[in-house]
């Protein structure tokens, strides 16, 4: 455990690893676009094929323009894909002192007293509070292994997982253990899940959730949940 003052150690993804991610998607989704003509071509020829009148639209456009355009696109589209995603990943600074967690318009700051246990879960960092209650939860692809040896350099408790996975319940309309805040905004939670679009609200309700102490877990379309921490 470190134990000088001020010192920190920041964790985020890399320029070089950006870059490689960048150019993955762009070459994958290029040739995946490249595939596209040949695709298109086999639907026309078929009698009866899904997608039929898109195909010919495809097919009508003159070569080399049709392949260029099509990897042209895939490779704007790939890009535009990890542009995206590196917009939700997080950046994590640790001190003794606390953890400063950054994306793309939002710094948050976590006092080290805050802070009762940190795990990755499911591409996500969490942490939790001294009684079990959820605090941060940020997409983070970084590498579990560094995350653990840094947080437990400086004093953290890093968990393999939920301590309190045990104490997770399936939820169901009107819980009778939970408020009626509480059924509330699972209840909307729930509706929000089926809709395709409703990525944000889910997050948003989420949060709502972890403000009255109940953190939530999805399977599948299935919501669980907890109160505070028993331990």
């Amino acid at each position: 455990m470190r134990s000088h003052p001020g010192a920190s150690t920041t964790l985020a993804r890399s320029a070089w690893g950006q870059g490689a991610l960048y150019v993955a998607a762009a070459v994958l989704l290029a040739g995946a676009g490249w595939l596209l003509d040949p695709l298109a071509n086999w639907l026309v020829s078929l009698k009866w094929a899904p997608m039929r009148g898109p195909a010919e639209l495809l097919v009508s456009v003159p070569e080399p323009w049709l392949t260029i355009g099509l990897i042209t696109l895939g490779a704007l589209a790939g890009t535009a894909l990890i542009l995206i995603d590196s917009l939700e990943q997080v950046s994590v600074t640790v001190s003794g002192e606390r953890v400063v967690l950054k994306r793309a318009g939002h710094v948050q700051e976590i006092a080290r007293e805050q802070v009762g246990h940190v795990f990755q879960e499911k591409g996500r960092l969490v942490l939790l509070g001294p009684k079990g209650e959820e605090i941060a939860r940020e997409k983070c692809d970084l590498n579990g292994g560094r995350l653990a040896a840094v947080f437990t350099e400086y004093g953290y408790a890093w968990a393999d997982g939920d301590p309190y996975e045990d104490e997770f319940r399936i939820w169901f309309p009107k819980t009778p253990e939970l408020p009626d805040a509480a059924n509330a905004l699972l209840a909307a939670r729930a509706a929000a899940m089926k809709s395709s679009d409703s990525g944000d609200s889910v997050k948003e309700l989420r949060r709502e959730l972890a403000r009255i102490g109940i953190v939530v877990r999805d399977k599948g379309k299935q919501q669980y949940w907890r109160g505070p921490g028993r331990r």
